[in-house]
């Protein structure tokens, strides 16, 4: 498939809507200049159009397989993920002192997209290793940095995150895994875990394993969980690959998409790990890779949609059928083709605006330690997450409608996107934990980060009354609704009643940040077709706001009002 990457888009945003210039200018990121950002973007752009892109379907077509054992990867995947690891893209945001580039989370953000849209199967690869850097350079004791740090950062080694098992699902609590200390420092770790992404391959010297398990003194439920090391070769004195680990993968999973990405079930029979952060602390370090990942997933939804939507556009602009005024025939000249295809390429911009601000505010509080800038992130993490995979999985339904009968004929390529991003809305948390961590633990402050961020968006909206008023309107009239929404939902004692309605709830938000981005960006460029684009996404889908945040404020009342024996 053929990927022209929207480098003047990530440009546009992080010097004109979401602040990169306050990143800079902090003596941790002073590095990275405009023309810095804007070479890194370029280079990975190429790299993504010419070395990944091509591999989409064959990954598709070729799925990794397990045979005797060893799982071997689609034709490509090796060449592709040298690329990446020789551009040092693995280790982008990494600490320099360990062989990472210490580039601003906007611009990983910005070139994890590219990856993602250009091979979503392979980028999954280095998305998990990334979590597991941020986890160990945040958690792990020096003498594990000094070993793994710069072997996962370079490329050579790939890490994983073990989470799930057949019985606990998104319950975590309710692992069965065990951990056992040996009395060396070290632990046996046994137990089975599901849903490995990348949980081997064949071109990584090493894979280490974050792993999830109980020590025998350990609560019940997610306080009494460890996080342990666990390495699928034994590291030697000389820190090289030693003997093999009491691990394997039993099998891997027949999914739905992603047929490139190895999607493990993974077996610890004694296996040997280290412990990363306290005994029974290992939710608080795990919590560090997946808010990682979140973010990281939400961008994968992001870069399905990108890719949906110029596989798309480019069918539209081939495609002669019927009579329209459209130079040459094409069905561009359709009004509803025009609609999906505006609705596709409005969104996006919204979700990526979202994802870099959530990017913005993360580099800001890693580089000044303020609490505004802490609060301000995790707040948005759950909204990049599930609104950039829900744009994903709807840009890629669309991107299908535009192809017609087309769209479902495997040779075309449109049905891969929605079968690879369909899971997206499930990783990580499903969208609606998201949601009920956004009204649950974000709003545990009483409202005051959701509060300010309204208030932005509001100061916003003042601002382009000059040029854009009634525009300016419609957002500040949005934002103000909102307000009175989230009030609501501080003032419900009832967790039930604020769960009930969080998914309307953070959407109806992702929807109004949106807006405030998409009225900021035609403020910023004058007319033309930005402003077209904004008056496109104001008037037309901006909307949608009012009847989620009535969902949102029903409570939990109605959902039990059938018997359970009725549903």
């Amino acid at each position: 498939m053929t990927y022209t990457a929207p480098t003047g888009e990530f440009t546009f945003i992080l010097e004109h809507l979401v602040g990169l210039n306050r990143v800079t200018e902090t003596e941790r990121f002073a590095d990275a200049t405009p023309d810095m950002a804007a070479a890194i973007l370029s280079e990975a752009g190429k790299m993504c159009e010419d070395k990944l892109a091509p591999l989409q379907r064959s990954g598709d077509l070729h799925p990794a397989r397990l045979e005797n054992g060893v799982v071997r990867t689609s034709p490509g995947f090796a060449e592709g993920y040298r690329a990446v690891a020789e551009g040092g893209w693995v280790g982008m945001a990494a600490d320099p002192e360990y062989g990472g580039l210490g580039l601003p989370m906007a611009l990983a953000t910005g070139v994890n997209e590219m990856m993602a849209s250009a091979c979503l199967s392979l980028q999954l690869a280095p998305l998990m290793s990334q979590g597991q850097i941020e986890a160990l350079e945040h958690h792990a004791s020096d003498a594990i940095k000094s070993i793994y740090l710069p072997k996962l950062i370079s490329g050579e080694w790939n890490g994983t995150m073990n989470l799930t098992e057949p019985q606990a699902g998104s319950d975590v609590g309710a692992l069965r895994s065990r951990a056992e200390p040996v009395g060396d420092g070290t632990y046996k770790i046994t137990g089975q875990k599901i849903y490995i992404s990348w949980g081997d391959n064949d071109f990584t010297d090493n894979t280490c394993h974050l792993v999830l398990a109980r020590l025998a003194d350990g609560a019940p439920g997610t306080k009494g969980i460890s996080l342990f090391l666990v390495p699928k070769y034994i590291p030697d004195a000389a820190r090289n690959p030693g003997r093999a680990n009491a691990l394997r993968v039993i099998s891997l999973e027949h999914k739905l998409g992603l047929h490139g990405s190895p999607t493990a079930v993974m077996e610890y029979d004694g296996a040997i790990g280290w412990l990363v952060g306290q005994e029974h602390g290992g939710m608080a370090a795990m919590f560090t890779m997946m808010n990682n990942a979140r973010l990281g997933v939400g961008v994968q939804g992001i870069g399905v949609a990108e890719g949906a939507y110029q596989h798309a556009l480019a069918y539209a602009r081939d495609r002669v059928q019927g009579r329209n005024n459209e130079p040459g025939g094409s069905i561009l000249g359709h009004p509803d083709v025009r609609r999906m295809l505006l609705e596709m390429k409005a969104d996006i911009f919204a979700a990526r605006s979202i994802a870099l601000g959530c990017s913005v505010s993360a580099d800001m509080a890693s580089a000044t330690g303020e609490q505004f800038w802490k609060d301000r992130a995790a707040f948005l993490t759950p909204i990049a997450k599930a609104f950039g995979t829900d744009v994903g999985i709807s840009a890629a339904q669309t991107g299908i409608q535009v192809h017609g009968g087309m769209g479902v004929i495997e040779e075309t390529g449109a049905a891969q996107f929605v079968r690879d991003g369909r899971v997206l809305a499930i990783y990580e948390g499903t969208n609606g934990i998201q949601a009920m961590d956004l009204v649950g633990r974000k709003l545990m402050d009483g409202g005051r980060t959701a509060g300010k961020i309204l208030d932005d968006i509001e100061t916003g909206a003042e601002t382009a009354r000059a040029t854009n008023p009634r525009l300016a309107k419609r957002v500040w009239n949005a934002a103000e609704t909102l307000r009175e929404t989230t009030e609501w939902m501080v003032a419900q004692e009832r967790m039930d009643d604020r769960f009930a309605g969080a998914v309307p709830y953070l959407r109806a938000f992702a929807r109004v940040l949106g807006a405030h981005f998409h009225l900021r960006a035609a403020t910023s460029a004058g007319p033309g077709p930005r402003t077209e684009l904004a008056r496109f996404y104001i008037r037309r889908m901006l909307p949608e706001y009012s009847w989620l945040l009535t969902q949102a404020r029903e409570g939990a009342g109605g959902l039990y009002a059938n018997r359970t024996e009725d549903l």
